[in-house]
């Protein structure tokens, strides 16, 4: 009598779960449209930063929550942000005073380690740029 044996079966599965484990929180952010200034010096990022990101059209997204401007101080502070680092993603476009704004906001939660999210520099090869 034949058996089916879906022990590969089951190693495709569980090898596409990690995939899926892996890549989901990258495609999370990237549903904004968020263009940052670029520089040479990139921050390091973990998951336990608190990234507040700021649209062209001043909207505010805590972790990809969608939070009013007048709630962000109270929103920041429920997320308990003391010893975590908030991060801030502000497209180029926005004015110098709507990160500091921002960063004022996150200041005033509680947070003790700020930092301003940008985009990498071409890489410069001979002298020129790609």
């Amino acid at each position: 009598m034949a058996e089916i044996n879906i022990t590969p079966l089951t190693d495709v599965f569980l090898v596409l779960l990690i995939i899926f484990m892996v890549t989901t929180p990258l495609l999370m952010t990237a549903g904004l449209k968020i263009r940052m200034p670029k520089t040479q010096a990139l921050p390091s990022l973990n998951e336990r930063d608190v990234i507040v990101a700021i649209t062209s059209d001043e909207r505010y997204f805590v972790n990809d929550a969608e939070v009013p401007k007048d709630r962000l101080v109270g929103f920041l502070r429920e997320l308990k942000v003391e010893g975590k680092m908030v991060v801030i993603q502000a497209d180029q476009q926005l004015t110098h005073g709507v990160v500091v704004a921002a960063l004022d906001a996150a200041k005033e939660a509680g947070a003790d380690k700020l930092a301003i999210a940008t985009e990498p520099l071409p890489a410069v090869r001979g002298g020129r740029r790609r």
